[in-house]
């Protein structure tokens, strides 16, 4: 269990031993997340992020075909320059 004190400014510190599990870095964003009965979880934004990123497009790689970081730099080239992989 860890304490920290609010700010008179509503600022708290994060403690270090949450910092660490959470991966937050100076400059990372916080995310508070209330569930249903109220409690309250705080999770490293940029972590979640990527999260429900990944999540979102489940799948998607198989189904256009893209295995590696050569298939991935093809897709690139195709947005950036108009030729790769599906020209």
């Amino acid at each position: 269990m860890n304490l920290a004190k609010v700010s008179s400014n509503g600022q708290i510190t994060v403690p270090a031993e949450i910092r660490r599990r959470l991966g937050l870095k100076e400059g990372d964003k916080i995310l508070f997340i209330e569930r249903e009965d109220g409690e309250v979880v705080i999770n490293n934004a940029s972590a979640s992020a990527i999260l429900k990123a990944q999540k979102a497009f489940a799948g998607i790689a198989e189904k256009m075909g893209v295995k590696d970081e050569t298939d991935v730099q093809a897709l690139v080239d195709e947005v950036r320059y108009g030729k790769g992989k599906a020209n």
